[in-house]
């Protein structure tokens, strides 16, 4: 991706002191998801990352990854799969609990969601701490997929989030403060 367009990108993010906890400085997505030209941006590189990788399933993290989760799947052909909080599933879950910088939380995905001839990508907006997206791929890794590939639009570099993912996993951002 070109520099410009990164730091077109880095340019919408807003940051919000002291959320949801004091000392967390929140990098907030939603501002560079209400600007068009930053959407269509990002939906451009996202897709030309992954066109060529046979993916036939997105999983998105509840609830930005929904966001950037479904466009991706929309463009490559793939299946969307909602990775989402306790109870919001109506179907048969697995889930996975898992500390976060801030707390515990579980996520759930449907059990039959994924099957052992996806190819399978795992969206989420913004990599700090890592926790949430190593469950997330912990839990899709009970399905037994044929692969799985890890996406997020942002990565804040300090927190060193990627560590905590398996070393055959190929982890992607567009951008990182």
């Amino acid at each position: 991706m070109k520099q410009e367009t990164i730091d077109r990108l880095k340019s919408t993010v807003r940051n919000i002191p002291d959320f949801p906890i004091k000392g967390i400085q929140f990098k907030d997505l939603t501002t560079t998801l209400k600007d068009p030209e930053a959407l269509a941006l990002i939906a451009d590189e996202l897709t030309a990352l992954y066109a060529d990788k046979g993916v036939t399933k997105v999983a998105g993290i509840e609830s930005r990854g929904f966001i950037g989760g479904a466009i991706l799947a929309a463009r490559l052909g793939a299946g969307f799969v909602p990775v989402r909080k306790p109870g919001k599933l109506p179907a048969t879950t697995l889930k996975k609990s898992y500390n976060k910088e801030y707390g515990v939380d579980t996520i759930e995905v449907h059990q039959d969601a994924i099957t052992g001839d996806d190819i399978v990508l795992l969206h989420d907006d913004l990599l700090a701490t890592g926790g949430t997206m190593k469950a997330a791929i912990e839990l899709i890794n009970e399905m037994h997929p044929k692969k799985v590939y890890v996406n997020f639009i942002c990565e804040l570099d300090d927190l060193h989030g990627r560590d905590m993912f398996p070393a055959d996993i190929e982890v992607t951002s567009l951008f990182s403060f």
